[in-house]
């Protein structure tokens, strides 16, 4: 079998640098085991354009966020699934100072596409938000476990997927491209986030792998709107609330903690208090960030026909489709992503 790009992983950055290679014309087969794309499947899916503890434009915002909606809805079109959620963000103040700082940043144009709305009085009664709060657009969610498998259907039907595990060893590194078994390509692009870090191609790469748990519990109050402060709170479409995400560095064993459980469940009390809970799921994944917390894209420097798409992190719904495009420049046009994202920055 021939193609022109063999893909290591179907999670949210294989999935989404396979359709461009698609629509770009090109040929590919992506190499999967569903079970490992876990960081993929226990994300929120939030894009948000406004973060941190100062609430400050999320990095780069003003170029990835015109591409987020745009891309995922021509996700959509194709699979004839719903997977975006295009939902304000509300952020409650936690003071008067607070309140004034966003009626200043009201002002500012280069805030303005971001900002719904500033309140100076409490817009739900059920949130703890006595100074108003700041109401966000161009946000939202995109269910990535329906994209993931309505996204691997898709592979399916174009033989361009095969669920097995890919094994490093028997990659062979030829004059003009890579074969593996019975596939020739004439590149090979690793999407399949930590399992780069055992590549003999990329070990040396920075990742610094973040744990994340989330909760999917039962609880009334079911706002249209995002809630955002400590933790976020979205009201499902199975009329579920998920609530996200803890960030640890240290503790990266398998599998939720009470630790985690009980964090989540503190911040929550504080943004909604005195709403009954009954948690109904509870579950972690390793996301793939890194040092720098930006992504990971380039060549190999001494194997030119291995690629590297990975590093996406926390924000990898945000992310993939404006850098995936930056992708593809390299992979056939030969551009070099810019320097704050490129492999090269490692050297």
């Amino acid at each position: 079998m021939e193609v022109d790009f063999l893909l290591i992983g179907q999670g949210l950055a294989g999935t989404v640098l396979s359709f461009r290679l698609l629509e770009a014309g090109k040929s590919v087969l992506v190499l999967d085991t569903p079970a490992q794309n876990k960081s993929s499947r226990i994300a929120a899916g939030l894009y948000n354009p406004v973060t941190g503890k100062k609430m400050v434009k999320t990095w780069m915002a003003d170029l990835l966020f015109p591409e987020i909606e745009f891309f995922y809805e021509k996700l959509e079109k194709l699979l004839k699934t719903k997977l975006l959620h295009k939902r304000n963000i509300y952020r409650p103040f936690l003071s008067i100072e607070e309140q004034n700082e966003w009626m200043g940043h009201s002002g500012d144009p280069g805030m303005g596409a971001y900002i719904e709305k500033i309140l100076t009085s409490p817009l739900y009664e059920d949130v703890y938000n006595p100074y108003g709060g700041v109401l966000l657009k161009n946000s939202g969610f995109l269910d990535i476990n329906a994209l993931l498998d309505a996204y691997s259907h898709y592979l399916l039907s174009q033989n361009a997927l095969r669920q097995e595990r890919f094994l490093e060893e028997n990659l062979i590194i030829e004059q003009n491209g890579v074969s593996y078994g019975d596939v020739l390509a004439k590149g090979v692009v690793y999407c399949n986030g930590l399992g780069a870090m055992e590549s003999r191609f990329f070990e040396s790469m920075p990742f610094a792998p973040v744990k994340g748990e989330i909760l999917d519990l039962e609880q009334d109050f079911s706002p249209e709107s995002i809630i955002n402060r400590g933790v976020f709170r979205i009201s499902l479409e199975n009329g579920l609330k998920r609530v996200g995400s803890t960030y640890s560095w240290h503790d990266l064993d398998i599998g939720p903690t009470e630790r985690g459980k009980n964090e989540l469940m503190e911040k929550l009390d504080k943004l909604i208090p005195e709403k009954s809970v009954e948690i109904i799921h509870h579950k972690s994944g390793i996301r793939p960030a890194t040092k720098d917390r930006r992504p990971l894209l380039g060549k190999h420097p001494e194997h030119h026909s291995v690629y590297l798409f990975n590093g996406l992190g926390a924000k990898g719904v945000s992310l993939a489709p404006y850098f995936s495009k930056m992708m593809i420049d390299l992979l056939l046009n030969g551009n070099e992503p810019q320097k704050e994202v490129n492999i090269n920055r490692y050297k």
